[in-house]
């Protein structure tokens, strides 16, 4: 049940202060000195309005994996981080490769209520690469399934990634490539470099991702395809989609939070929670990313949300699973790595964590601007507060988080979705007016 709200004095997109009213689901005005009687106020002096973030790369683990997370929960931590939608990864138990599955997860999202969750249907059955999923079935589903990606496997087969692109044409789809070549990776442990080699843990060479993205930005050239690059982690991969971009391929790319911030030196402890996959790279890689995000060759942040239980992360390095949690602390980061260097201002950050990743994933109803008659997805962010993250700032099921001890910028003091809160005065909604 939507809600009305009488925002006062909020910076949009960081820019001129307005007024806005929320009403029946949308943003009903803008402007200044405005009321609205029986509104609920919303003083946002110093607070920051920003459409709702939208996540394309979150594993939610439901279906079977709930002892990690599940859509509810999930949901939940996207709706402490100002999120209001985010795109679920296939990678479940059964995967998301039929249609049933994907309405499954969207019905899910809809009786949570804290998110928009639209699902990401595997390109391959049970993501083996062998052969094509069930694509059209999914796109023509009640999910509307649009990005497709076999996440946490590179679809290495040359002619499966050629037919998933040339197929996706038909519904305006996007493949989203884990771009990670087997062969070059096998038995890795954390970046190849100094760091690995004085460790003498086996490397993640950088060649592994380069590889599989300058093949694939041809194959989509050669198809007239859309092609998406999940978490692109080295400087070279930054140089080839640069080169792509210019040669006028239309492919989009992401990175993460994480390797906008922390570097391979963490692994030096041997801390678990520093082990992701792609690895944390080098402090060079990280500047290349940045630079890359700031001129507009990657185009989006995107969390890679990965849950694990304590059991798999609390063991050593070797044995650990890959992934680290971080719908809840992505926006304080890109604010620390990004914003705070001069980087971007927070119309980029808008664009970055909003309308760009929505538009990728043909997700009506999120990343519109923040103006009267659009729907009431936005956020309201304090940057001039800082403070250590610590495990009560997490609200999904999982701890795995890297910033844990580490001090970030910013909180979000309200996220409305669908024009009822979610969170509200810096704490999550316990229960939703959904």
């Amino acid at each position: 049940m939507s809600e009305t709200f009488l925002i006062t004095g909020a910076a949009i997109e960081g820019g001129d202060r307005a007024d806005l009213i929320v009403e029946d689901g949308r943003i009903a005005e803008v402007g200044t000195g405005l009321s609205r009687a029986g509104a609920t106020r919303i003083d946002a002096d110093g607070l920051i309005a920003l459409p709702g973030l939208v996540d394309l790369h979150t594993h939610l683990r439901e279906p079977g994996y709930e002892a990690s997370e599940t859509i509810l929960t999930g949901t939940r931590a996207a709706a402490a981080g100002g999120f209001t939608a985010v795109f679920a990864m296939p990678n479940t138990s059964p995967v998301a490769d039929v249609a049933g599955v994907v309405e499954q997860e969207l019905a899910l999202g809809e009786a949570a209520g804290y998110a928009t969750v639209q699902p990401i249907g595997a390109v391959t059955v049970g993501q083996k690469g062998e052969r094509l999923a069930e694509l059209g079935a999914m796109a023509d589903s009640r999910a509307r399934v649009r990005v497709f990606s076999d996440d946490g496997f590179c679809v290495f087969d040359p002619l499966i990634m050629r037919r998933a692109l040339e197929y996706v044409k038909a519904f305006e789809g996007v493949v989203a490539q884990h771009a990670q070549d087997p062969r070059l990776t096998e038995g890795a442990q954390m970046n190849e470099g100094v760091v690995s080699a004085e460790l003498g843990l086996a490397g993640w060479p950088a060649v592994a991702e380069e590889s599989i993205i300058a093949r694939d930005v041809l194959l989509a050239e050669h198809v007239g395809s859309r092609l998406h690059v999940c978490h692109l982690s080295t400087a070279g991969s930054v140089d080839i989609i640069r080169w792509a971009k210019k040669r006028g391929i239309d492919v989009t790319a992401e990175v993460t939070p994480h390797h906008l911030l922390l570097t391979d030196e963490l692994v030096r402890d041997y801390d678990p929670r520093f082990k992701v996959n792609p690895p944390l790279r080098t402090a060079e890689d990280v500047q290349a990313v940045r630079e890359g995000l700031a001129d507009g060759t990657i185009d989006i942040v995107a969390t890679d949300h990965a849950p694990h239980p304590a059991e798999v992360k609390a063991c050593e390095w070797q044995a650990a699973a890959n992934g680290m949690v971080g719908l809840e602390s992505a926006l304080r980061v890109v604010h620390q790595s990004m914003v705070e260097t001069g980087l971007i201002g927070w119309a980029d950050v808008a664009r970055v964590m909003s309308s760009t990743p929505a538009r990728i994933g043909r997700l009506a109803g999120h990343g519109t601007p923040l103006e009267a008659g659009q729907p009431a997805e936005l956020a309201l962010y304090d940057p001039s507060i800082a403070g250590t993250f610590t495990k009560a700032d997490l609200r999904g099921r999982s701890e795995n988080s890297p910033y844990l001890g580490r001090e970030l910028p910013g909180r979000v003091q309200w996220t409305i979705h669908r024009g009822y809160a979610t969170v509200a005065d810096g704490m999550l909604v316990e229960e939703v007016r959904a």
